[in-house]
Order: C-alpha cells, then sequence, then structure tokens
C-alpha cells in the first residue's frame, strides 16, 4: 500500500543522499587558536612587570640615608613607626611645650598662648602697589640745588635725598649728635652688667666672619681727589699764613698777611663763606682755635699784643699786655690740648707759659740758645722745645723742670717739629732739609737716639711738619720751593708716590698744613692766599 508522502518529509534514503552531497562541499578554513602555554606565559610577564613597578615605587618612596639620620635625631629609633603613632607623638610635644609656656608666663591669657602655640606666618592680605613705587625728587629747585653732587643727579629717590639731607647734618654737626643717637641713650640707661648680657646675646645671634679686614691706610698710592680751595669765596691778599680745621664743626680758619681771619663751611663743592673779620694795622703771623672751638687767637708778625676773638658774642678782645712777659714781639706760641695752657715762644729761648682761661702768666721757662718749635704731649703733661742748635728739651708742665734732652741726629739747625696724636713719634724738622722720625721712648731715655726714619724727600729747609689725627700720615713741607710738600705713610715710612701731582704745579709755596678731626681732609696754605683742599678717600668722615 503506498502512501504519498506529506509535503516538507523527505525519504531517508534521499536524506542520506543529500547529506553525501553536503559533504562534497568544500569546508572554509578556520584561523589557528593559540595554544594554553603561551597564554599562561603572557599572564606572568604581566604580573612581574606589574611587581617590578611596584617594588621601583616603593624604592623611590623609601626616605634616603640622610632624612632617616634626620628622623632619627628628631624622633629617636622610630623610622618603621606607623604614622598614626608619628602624629600622636607630635601632638604629645605640642602639648607638652604649651604646658611649659603656661607654666613660664601665667600672666599671659589662655587665648594668648593658643595664639603663639597655633602661630603661623601669614602673607599680607592685600598690598599697595603705590607704597611699593619710588617716588623721584627735582633736586633743581632752589631749595635742593645744594644737594646734587653732580650735573646728573637731576631727580633722587625719597629714600636717596633722605640718606643725603642726614649726611649733610652729619658733616655740618662734625658727626651723630648724642641726643640722636638711639644706641647709645639705650646703652647709657642700662647698667654695666645688663650691657655685657646684651653684648653676649647680640653676639650669639649674629652668624658671619667676625674677622674684618683691617682697615689701616694701605702704602704707596693715597686715594685723594682734589676739591676746590677750602676759601674758594674768598682768597687772602698775599700770603696765606694759617689753615685750620675746627676741632668739632665742619669748618675751616684761614688768615693770613691781608689781616683778616675767615672761616668757610667745608663741603668740597662751593665751600660757603660763614663770617671774616678784620684786625686793622695787624698783619697776622698765626691764628690758631681753642680746643673748646669757641675762641680764636692770633698773633701779629711785629706787635707785643695778640687778639681772642670770641665767637659765641662777636667780640674781638685785645690782649695788650702779659705782665711779666718782657718781649719785643710775640709770634709763635701753642695751645695745650686740654684746653689749660698756652705756651708763647719768646726771643732768647725764653718759653711762657700762660693761663688759657686768664691769659695771665704762669711760668717761664729757658733752653741753650734759640728756641725754634715747641709741642705739647697730648695728655698736656709736657712740652718738647727744639732749640737753633739742634737740641730738643723735655718739660715738665707741673713742675717746669726740665726732665730730658736729646740731640737730633744730624742736626744743623733746627726749624719745626711734631708730636704724633698717640704720643707715639717725635718729628723734628732741620735746615738741611732732613726730617728724623723718633719713638718718644727712645727720645725719653737716650741722650742720642736713633731716628726710625730719616725723611729726605726735601731738598730745601723743613718748614712745616704734622702729623694726622690717626697717626698713619705724616705731612712734611718746605715753604722755599714750589711743590715741596710730601705725605709719609707712617707705618712703612714710605712716601706717597702719587702726591703732589708730577709735573703739576698746584700748590706752589706752602705756608701752613692741616688734616681735619677725622682725616677726610686735608688743607695746604700757599703763598697765593688759597688754601688748597684734598679729600682723602680712605677716611668716610670728616
Amino acid at each position: 500500500r503506498r502512501v504519498a508522502p506529506r509535503p516538507g518529509l523527505v525519504a531517508p534514503g534521499k536524506r542520506r543522499m543529500a547529506g553525501m552531497k553536503k559533504a562534497k562541499k568544500p569546508v572554509k578554513a578556520m584561523k589557528p587558536r593559540p595554544p594554553r602555554a603561551a597564554g599562561r606565559a603572557l599572564a606572568q610577564q604581566a604580573a612581574e612587570e606589574a611587581a617590578r613597578r611596584a617594588r621601583h615605587l616603593k624604592v623611590l618612596s623609601r626616605p634616603s640615608g640622610a632624612e632617616r639620620e634626620l628622623e632619627e635625631l628628631v624622633f629617636g629609633d622610630s623610622l618603621n613607626v606607623e604614622e598614626d603613632e608619628l602624629l600622636q607623638r607630635l601632638a604629645g610635644v605640642q602639648r607638652a611645650a604649651e604646658r611649659k609656656s603656661l607654666q613660664k608666663d601665667s600672666s599671659d591669657s589662655e587665648v594668648e598662648n593658643e595664639a603663639k602655640s597655633n602661630f603661623l606666618s601669614k602673607k599680607p592680605a592685600w598690598v599697595d602697589e603705590d607704597d611699593e613705587a619710588e617716588e623721584n625728587v627735582d633736586m633743581t629747585h632752589r631749595y635742593r640745588k645744594d644737594l646734587m653732587k653732580s650735573d646728573a643727579e637731576k631727580t633722587l629717590t625719597k629714600k636717596k635725598l633722605k640718606r643725603r639731607l642726614e649726611e649733610q647734618f652729619q658733616q655740618a654737626m662734625g658727626g651723630v649728635p648724642a641726643w640722636a643717637d638711639l644706641q647709645n641713650r639705650k646703652k647709657s640707661k642700662k647698667t654695666a652688667n645688663d650691657s655685657d648680657s646684651d653684648e653676649d646675646d647680640d653676639l650669639l645671634c649674629r652668624t658671619g666672619n667676625f674677622v674684618s679686614n683691617s682697615e689701616s691706610l694701605p702704602r704707596g698710592i693715597l686715594k685723594l681727589s682734589t676739591c676746590l680751595p677750602a676759601n674758594q669765596e674768598r682768597f687772602a691778599d698775599g700770603k696765606l699764613a694759617t689753615v685750620q680745621f675746627h676741632p668739632s664743626a665742619q669748618v675751616v680758619m684761614t688768615a693770613g698777611r691781608d689781616r683778616s681771619v675767615s672761616l668757610f663751611q667745608v663741603d668740597a663743592i662751593t665751600n660757603p663763606r660763614i663770617q671774616s673779620i678784620y684786625l686793622e694795622s695787624f698783619p697776622i703771623y698765626k691764628a690758631c682755635f681753642s680746643v673748646d672751638g669757641e675762641q680764636v687767637i692770633a698773633t701779629g708778625t711785629h706787635h707785643k699784643m695778640f687778639f681772642v676773638y670770641d665767637m659765641m658774642s662777636g667780640s674781638i678782645i685785645p690782649i695788650q699786655r702779659v705782665r711779666g712777659v718782657e718781649e719785643r714781639f710775640l709770634k709763635d706760641f701753642e695751645v695745650s690740648p686740654d684746653g689749660s695752657f698756652m705756651l708763647l715762644t719768646g726771643t732768647s729761648g725764653y718759653l711762657h707759659l700762660l693761663s688759657m682761661k686768664t691769659k695771665e702768666l704762669i711760668s717761664t721757662m729757658k733752653v741753650n740758645g734759640r728756641c725754634t718749635a715747641s709741642a705739647f704731649t697730648q695728655d698736656s703733661s709736657k712740652i718738647y722745645s727744639y732749640s737753633k742748635e739742634g737740641e730738643v728739651f723735655i718739660w715738665d708742665v707741673r713742675s717746669r723742670k726740665c726732665l730730658h734732652k736729646f740731640e737730633d741726629e744730624g742736626s744743623l739747625e733746627g726749624k719745626c717739629m711734631a708730636l704724633s696724636k698717640n704720643n707715639q713719634y717725635v718729628a723734628c724738622g732741620s735746615a738741611s732739609g732732613v726730617v728724623n722720625l723718633y719713638t718718644t721712648d727712645a727720645c725719653l731715655k737716650e741722650t742720642r737716639p736713633k731716628p726710625v726714619k730719616a725723611i729726605m724727600n726735601l731738598v730745601t729747609s723743613a718748614t712745616c711738619v704734622t702729623f694726622n689725627p690717626t697717626t698713619e700720615i705724616l705731612a712734611v713741607a718746605s715753604r722755599e720751593t714750589d711743590e715741596a710738600v710730601k705725605l709719609v705713610h707712617i707705618p712703612s715710612y714710605t712716601v706717597f708716590s702719587n702726591f703732589p701731582v708730577f709735573r703739576r704745579k698746584q700748590i706752589y709755596l706752602a705756608q701752613s698744613m692741616d688734616f681735619s678731626p677725622r682725616s677726610g681732609f686735608f688743607s695746604v696754605a700757599n703763598n697765593k692766599g688759597k688754601a688748597l683742599l684734598f679729600r682723602l678717600k680712605h677716611y668716610s668722615d670728616f
């Protein structure tokens, strides 16, 4: 019995034939899959790379040897302590410090202690740009023209102008006044023990090199500059006999044969004139300030009398005659450094000691021969007098007795002498031009001392010698030859090679010389009526 096949059904034989037909079709090639061993190798490499990076980061984050030593010094043996424990220790240290501060100062409130313990340096919340900007001041104004040092300084900042005004005030006052020196005022109020402890504290609070360079004057070349003459506003008619700096103010005095005494302010720019006085029919031989700087004493060339000019009252006092002094002329004189005595050099070797206060005679001394120069020691206890015969006599001021006498080596005729401010040297100048430099100890002990240096740079008679206040320079001069001025470096006993300027006539015949109180200036009075002024740059003050 045949059954008709249902639609969609296939007979078994045909089904096998269809499968065989399908198997005969070409199969597409499949991509080869990586084996399992290769995948495990890649995973292992990645893990090793990650471990290596972790070890590298750990090494980098580990503190160095120096850091570990610092931590050991600060925290002790706590390098492996965990972070929480370290923070607890720091908090404990801070609390201990707070307890100590509370015990030390019970008067402080809790709020102040908390503010001190939690003090942190804070930046300013707001800054004004106008405060930092420097405002320039016009220096061409008529009130500020005198403060200009050069034409290029047409404008200055306020800070520089303030410093310039302070410098001008200090120069006019001869230094910083006591009332303006706050440091000294504070120190004077404290006891000696407090001042010592403060100095120790200051020393311990500062760091740096405490071995400073030497400030002594170097030899060879002297750093100086030529300024306008000190008497630029009024030159003398004829010889200028004297130039001298005021002992405390920034003032210089000139006096000469034109019978006038003039005072000038020293500013190295214009040197304005302060005052001039005229002594009728009295050509001035020598003028000198008193030690306090309030009087000027002037002697004439051919007069028995002398004048005293009182600058405080403005009066001129003539001293017509000193009782007990029988001299035809009174020319040369010296004032003692303590301001108590005045020594008049008379004829025939007489020395008249006067009271500076009353101008009366105290005593008279006599040297062998004629006295050509004399000088007081710095303590005013002794007088050195130099005779024309080349002998030096040393007198005691109190007893007026001769303590010692010595001969100036090689001197045929004594001319001038000077004593150093530190009482270490004696300089004697003779008619041959030789200036012998002795130590004071040798002069007091020996009758024929050997000079430490014989200065032979002058070819004519030495007529003027003077030391600077620091005893680093000895100035020697002769009024018989042009440009005959030499400056000697005392520690090395050598002459400065750059003074006077070679082949340039500037000084002419030197009549008188002087240094300012702190050696900042050097002045030479010449026969042309000028007081030449030089600025010594090694010294910063007047």
